[in-house]
């Protein structure tokens, strides 16, 4: 190649490559466009929006409940983001958060409901994130007219409270059933011990779900123990159920207990599964507990390893801004927020009982959970999903044995 024909050849590469890079741009937006949470299709823009809408949110934001809670803001922050920067809710309409801290606390969590819903008249509030929280301040949404959403609160009762009151994280009682089941079918289980705090209705509402589901299946309880919140030496109960030789410990307990539980266990000697509820549901536990928590199981309402492109897209989204990868809790707060956001727009209206009514009909929605809808009773529907603890991160129970028969 002589020198002119050289350099008209860089001179075209020149004038190509940024067409390429643009087009190539343009390629990575389609394609995140085609994957982007949201009623696009089937609402239209709202065009009778104020230019500002707020949302409350109440997340245990310090303290032990902050393993959810920290994870639960972030996600609401990016949804928020993504909301705003689409123009989901029409040009000039910002939908932001006011955040409370509940710390874990009943009263705290009482006291920012009562804030949220009658000094700052927020349209519709997130959260609390226990619970036990939302059993207490739930209510007052409820007597003010005010949409109410928990992304964590899995107790039995939650939406009995109020056709105001809607929750996105599915219950125990959709989830615990499965994983007793898929244990029992893949690990052979036929003897367990039972332990289970006894003084939240989190944890009680999961042992009844546990006890239930073991019925079902004819598994023998061999002992039951219980603790109380923020008790550290489980020796004595651990001590009282393996003497009596389990296939697994079933657990119902929130996660600074559970981390306790299982440190222990492994102590004690026991190799065999530990099964928990949702309190389990945290890669926090899987880091503190580090080896001990070697197949420990949990039933959850999402697993990183989904292939779903809309898990996938926000899975992506939520570790470029956060560096590190969201988990459940994080990921039902995420939904929340869209679904709030998804019920604004098909209303076109910032009134909290149209929301309330908007929010009830969702109906099949794509989401980073799976397709979902509300129930009549205001309850999640989307597939569950087994997890096991397998090299330090959670894994799909049977994942392997579905491979090997495909």
């Amino acid at each position: 190649m002589n020198t002119r024909k050289c350099c008209a050849f860089v001179l075209v590469l020149l004038l190509l490559f940024p067409v390429a890079v643009l087009a190539q741009d343009d390629a990575t937006d389609e394609a995140m466009d085609e994957v982007q949470m949201g009623a696009w299709e089937t609402c239209e823009t709202p065009d009778n929006l104020p230019e500002e809408i707020n949302l409350g949110v109440i997340y245990s934001l310090s303290g032990p409940i902050s393993v959810y809670g920290g994870p639960q803001q972030q996600a609401v922050q990016l949804a928020l983001e993504e909301i705003n920067g689409s123009a989901y809710l029409g040009e000039g309409t910002t939908l932001t958060a006011i955040f409370e801290d509940s710390a874990g606390d009943a009263e705290q969590a009482i006291n920012a409901m009562t804030k949220l819903v009658e000094e700052d008249g927020v349209v519709a509030v997130l959260g609390p994130t226990l619970s036990t929280e939302a059993f207490s301040a739930d209510p007052i949404a409820q007597e003010n007219g005010t949409p109410v959403m928990g992304t964590s609160n899995t107790a039995i009762g939650i939406t009995d409270m109020g056709d105001f009151v809607f929750r996105d994280s599915l219950p125990e009682a959709s989830v615990i059933p499965g994983t007793i089941a898929q244990s029992v079918e893949i690990l052979g289980l036929e003897r367990v011990g039972v332990l289970y705090g006894d003084d939240d209705d989190f944890t009680l509402s999961g042992y009844d779900v546990f006890i239930e589901a073991l019925d079902e299946n004819g598994i023998e309880i061999v002992g039951e123990e219980t603790f109380s919140r923020e008790d550290v030496d489980f020796s004595a109960q651990l001590t009282n159920l393996l003497n009596n030789d389990p296939d697994a410990l079933i657990v119902s307990a929130l996660s600074a207990e559970a981390v306790q539980i299982i440190i222990q266990a492994r102590d004690l000697g026991f190799e065999g599964a530990i099964i928990g509820g949702n309190g389990f549901n945290s890669p926090d536990t899987i880091e503190q507990t580090g080896e001990a928590s070697e197949g420990v199981i949990v039933g959850a309402a999402w697993n990183v390893a989904s292939t779903n492109p809309y898990s996938e897209a926000y899975e992506t989204a939520y570790e470029e801004a956060y560096g590190n990868a969201p988990d459940q809790f994080a990921t039902q707060a995420y939904t929340g927020a869209w679904l709030f956001a998804t019920a604004i727009r098909c209303a076109n209206s910032a009134e909290r009982s149209d929301i309330r009514d908007a929010l009830a009909a969702i109906t099949d929605l794509e989401t980073p959970l799976g397709t979902f809808s509300f129930s009549e009773t205001r309850d999640p529907i989307h597939d569950p999903v087994v997890q096991i603890v397998q090299d330090g991160a959670f894994a799909v129970l049977g994942a392997e044995d579905m491979e090997e028969s495909e």
